[in-house]
């Protein structure tokens, strides 16, 4: 709520300021309504800049968009040019201060929202350059290639079978570099643990108690030993060969590659209910609120990393819960790591453990959660930290 608070605050006083003195120079000085309103809307443009990056965005990804005056310059023209329009058109040839007053108002509230979409698809823009720009990564820390990490809770009757297909259809990396399955036990009531021990999963790890998807994925994202670490879903509904896709593309030098359910080419096999459908179309609405970039699927519960960015990331995640993918996005944006989109195919399952109401109710509290840690510092990088693979912001 910091943020918010600097916001409006920086936002209300510029908006007094942009009114007030478009009313003086008019009402009081006698200046043509064009003259006095650009002054406004200058003066309050310089001071709106000055004062968002050096309060507002101090800690934030957005912050780097603030040094590039080019971009606020030209949305704030266009802005200001609305601004004058509007104006001119509401004002008429009145000269009454209450007449001005209730003119300047609908002005500022149509350059505002010009303003929000062009910042907005401004930082977009930057984002997604950084994000797509050609992948030059050297070779990843890592003792083996690859290391898979399976969340898993309340899984004792399907954690075998899910063993079995990992290794038909990611075995032959053993070979080829090497491979390690990595189940994390969520606290699970039953004896996950031990059925996936049994079933020949190379690590099992155990939670005392159950604490969330972001929790169980974090810890084995942490304790993985390949230079290259993804997760999937213990119902393996993204069939496991995928995982060979999104590690090609580690290879070619990405730092992170997702999976994507709305991209052009997934292929749907079995499909979502009908509540879990509004449940995903109301999480992708809300990562507006987080992530500058615009997304096709924050939620795709596949994705994978290059050893020393999922140490970075998940070093750093505190959501516990389905809310951890919109963190792990915001991270990337933060630390301006590579990152590309790749199709999936998907057959969603019964095994299932999400609770659509519930599970939407704490990813909303825990979206506001992010933004409150960002705010504060939470992820920023420490002084002593390995970063040569992070782009300064």
């Amino acid at each position: 709520m910091r943020f918010v608070r600097r916001f409006t605050t920086i936002g209300a006083l510029v908006t007094i300021v942009d009114i007030g003195l478009f009313l003086v120079l008019r009402s009081v000085v006698g200046w043509p309504v064009i003259v006095a309103d650009v002054i406004a809307i200058t003066v309050a443009a310089v001071a709106s800049y000055w004062l968002h990056r050096a309060i507002t965005y101090a800690a934030e990804p957005a912050r780097r968009w603030y040094r590039d005056v080019r971009h606020y310059v030209a949305a704030a023209t266009f802005a200001g040019l609305v601004d004058l329009a509007v104006l001119l058109v509401v004002a008429g040839n009145s000269t009454a201060v209450l007449h001005l007053l209730i003119a300047k108002l609908a002005a500022v509230v149509v350059a505002f929202l010009i303003r929000l979409v062009s910042y907005r698809q401004t930082m977009f823009d930057v984002i997604r350059s950084d994000q797509g720009r050609d992948p030059e990564r050297g070779p990843a820390p890592g003792e083996v290639r690859l290391s898979l990490v399976i969340p898993a809770y309340c899984e004792e009757a399907g954690i075998a079978a899910t063993v079995d297909r990992v290794e038909q259809a990611l075995g032959h990396l053993r070979d080829e570099g090497g491979f390690e399955l990595i189940v994390v036990d969520d606290g699970s009531p039953d004896d996950t643990s031990s059925a996936a021990r049994d079933a020949g999963a190379d690590v099992v790890i155990t939670l005392e108690r159950n604490q969330g998807k972001g929790a169980a994925v974090r810890a084995g994202m942490l304790a993985a030993r390949g230079r290259s670490v993804a997760f999937t879903d213990a119902d393996l509904s993204y069939s496991p060969d995928q995982v060979l896709r999104l590690l090609a593309a580690l290879e070619e030098g990405w730092d992170v590659v997702v999976g994507s359910r709305k991209h052009t080419s997934t292929l749907t096999l079995v499909e979502t209910g009908r509540l879990r459908e509004i449940g995903s179309r109301v999480v992708n609405a809300l990562t507006m609120f987080v992530l500058l970039g615009q997304y096709r699927d924050t939620q795709c519960g596949l994705k994978a990393f290059r050893s020393d960015v999922a140490r970075l990331v998940f070093s750093r995640t505190r959501i516990d819960g389905f809310a951890f993918d919109i963190e792990v996005f915001h991270l990337c944006e933060r630390f301006r790591l590579t990152l590309t989109e790749v199709p999936v195919e998907v057959a969603n399952s019964e095994r299932s453990t999400v609770h659509v109401a519930r599970d939407t109710i704490r990813l909303i509290r825990d979206v506001f959660r992010i933004r409150s840690i960002a705010h504060t510092g939470g992820y920023e990088i420490e002084p002593d930290e390995p970063t040569d693979f992070v782009t300064a912001n």
